[in-house]
């Protein structure tokens, strides 16, 4: 303290002990917290103002138009706020040591609050800015492979507990170093209590190492009921927004330990599977007679694959010298291989299927449903919306085609099936 500061100290506490009843010093070390405070308020008001004649012009202005910017903006604005208020706690104590004797009780209570005052808003500060990070990378992209948001909770996480010892340290006046020796002996319960962060942290380095996942994927995992969009990667969770709009979260280990299917593959590659079969009634199958390859070959897609193919038929089975008298001798065209040629032909020239993968028209194992003929294509898009609607398409355009070639569909017996057969049986 200066002499200045020392005579005017002197004046007050004899000023004091002349008009006011009581300790003369008490009254002192009120009068100079009433200062310390209303200079700190003071002081807290003209740094607001400033910041945000500052920020005005850089973020303030987007409110209205851009509210991601706005949010930004107001983090931005937080960040200030909690940095002045640190700045005010450091400033309260200079003033304190200013005025105060160092004997004093209250420079004593003043310097313990002031300490954690600036340690609560240090950390604050900190929490905030590693918010402005993450809405920063949330506005840039929408699939971020890198699981930012779990490393920054990882972040806050380790300063909420470095800063918890340092203001404990505070507090008994010792050294923090003899706090951090003495956690040798918690650290088994230190894992227990942390052991779902720490397990989550290793899973996103692992999903971020690996190229596992990231925000915008669509994730499918039966065991947690997820089908959906991810839309966070967190520290010890990753939320999936289901088609139905529902919220799944899974624990962010899970994805290392479980197997999970990623859409990501189909999405990049530009087209998205068909596979689907129609089940064909297997008394419709038959050869096909001339007449009826007179009527197939008017068809564009199959004129040329009919009149190539009838015409190695024909050579083969009189090169054989085969009785074609008999139905079961030489080889003759089927109406369902024809059918399977044409399929074949027709989604080849199809606009919305993708050339150049998987094109593939097969019969599969007959059964009691019927003979399976599984279509596997691709279309040449992505959309969900689009994709119903060509599959959609071929497959209205393959049932409406099959009468041509005198094909059915298998149908089960319904209800109404059994009723007209026994009102036929009745009648008769």
């Amino acid at each position: 303290m200066t002499q200045t500061r020392a005579d005017l100290r002197d004046f007050l506490l004899a000023w004091f002990e002349q008009h006011l009843p009581g300790n003369s010093i008490l009254w002192y070390d009120i009068l100079v917290l009433l200062w310390i405070a209303s200079f700190a308020l003071a002081l807290h008001f003209i740094l607001r103002a400033l910041a945000k004649q500052f920020l005005k012009g850089h973020f303030l202005t987007l409110e209205s138009d851009q509210p991601e910017k706005s949010e930004t903006a107001k983090l931005v604005l937080c960040l200030v706020r909690r940095i002045s208020f640190a700045f005010q706690g450091a400033i309260v104590v200079i003033q304190a040591n200013l005025w105060l004797v160092k004997e004093a009780v209250f420079l004593h209570i003043v310097k313990v609050l002031t300490d954690q005052w600036i340690i609560l808003f240090s950390l604050l500060s900190l929490f905030t800015l590693l918010d402005i990070f993450q809405a920063i990378s949330d506005k840039r992209s929408s699939r971020v492979p890198f699981p930012l948001r779990g490393f920054l909770q990882t972040i806050k996480l380790i300063a909420s507990v470095l800063t918890g010892i340092l203001a404990v340290s505070l507090l008994m006046d010792k050294s923090p170093l003899i706090l951090l020796s003495g956690l040798g002996a918690l650290s088994a319960v230190l894992l227990l209590v942390f052991k779902d962060p720490i397990l989550g942290l290793v899973a996103g380095i692992q999903l971020s190492a690996n190229n596992m996942l990231a925000v915008g994927d669509w994730l499918e995992m039966p065991k947690y009921g997820a089908d959906g969009d991810v839309v966070d990667i967190a520290l010890t969770t990753v939320k999936v927004r289901n088609w139905d709009k529902t919220i799944t979260t899974i624990p962010t280990y899970a994805l290392i330990s479980d197997s999970f299917k990623n859409w990501r593959g189909m999405s990049e590659s530009g087209g998205r599977r068909i596979k689907r079969s129609i089940h064909l009634e297997m008394s419709s199958v038959s050869f096909l007679d001339n007449q009826q390859l007179a009527e197939l070959k008017k068809a564009h897609l199959l004129s040329d694959y009919i009149a190539n193919k009838v015409s190695l038929i024909e050579k083969e089975n009189i090169d054989r010298k085969v009785d074609m008298s008999v139905l079961q001798n030489g080889r003759r065209l089927t109406n369902v291989g024809t059918f399977r040629q044409y399929l074949v032909s027709f989604l080849k020239n199809h606009p919305q299927i993708h050339q150049g993968m998987t094109l593939i028209v097969r019969q599969l194992e007959p059964t009691c449903d019927g003979l399976p003929m599984q279509v596997y294509a691709f279309t040449n898009t992505t959309s969900w919306n689009a994709y119903e609607d060509i599959q959609s398409d071929i497959f209205d355009h393959i049932i409406a085609v099959l009468p041509a070639f005198s094909l059915r569909v298998h149908e089960s017996p319904t209800g109404n099936d059994i009723r007209l057969l026994a009102k036929n049986n009745a009648d008769k």
